[in-house]
């Protein structure tokens, strides 16, 4: 396989949950003629029941199992824009193949905007216990570096329209290949 951080057939969007991985990633596929993949959605599919259910009854390293085996494969797909779980990058298998695989984007959000679009989200199995402002506040500090070596843009979600950040980051993709 040859390294294809330059091709525009394989968008891997990395960031934490809330920051519109999947809404920016669907937008962004249609516009670039790409299948769009969410490594979540995949996950749910082939085992038949969602993540808090994996997360019930194989716990969070049994998800990141699965994970790490999804992202493996799905990055070795082309012709598609894929969104990642918020905590993929904890694997440093995931980092090397979303780094090496494809066009890699952290798409960077504040805890206050995560908080305030994920306030009546009840299928984030790390948000249903404790206070969520201090759950997002440890996660950012823990996984802003690992998005941030995994990443060859950083694109700011905050305070603007799904629409607008995916124009402004098919701009940002073409400049980088030129």
């Amino acid at each position: 396989m040859t390294d294809s951080a330059s091709s525009p057939g394989r968008v891997f969007l990395v960031g934490p949950m809330g920051a519109g991985k999947s809404t920016i990633g669907r937008l962004l596929a249609r516009r670039m003629g790409l299948d769009f993949l969410d490594s979540d959605r995949e996950i749910e599919v082939r085992s038949g029941v969602d993540i808090p259910t994996i997360f019930d009854f194989e716990g969070e390293a049994g998800f990141r199992q699965r994970e790490r085996a999804m992202i493996d494969e799905l990055t070795q797909r082309d012709g598609i824009v894929l969104a990642t779980g918020g905590g993929a990058v904890l694997d440093p298998e995931n980092r090397e193949h979303l780094s090496t695989r494809g066009f890699t984007v952290y798409l960077a959000t504040t805890v206050d905007e995560q908080l305030r679009r994920t306030r009546n989200d009840q299928r984030r199995p790390l948000l249903q216990a404790g206070d969520r402002r201090a759950t997002l506040e440890r996660l950012q500090r823990e996984r802003d570096p690992l998005y941030r070596a995994a990443a060859a843009l950083v694109i700011d979600t905050d305070g603007r329209r799904s629409a607008v950040t995916a124009d402004r980051l098919l701009q940002r993709i073409q400049t980088h290949e030129d």
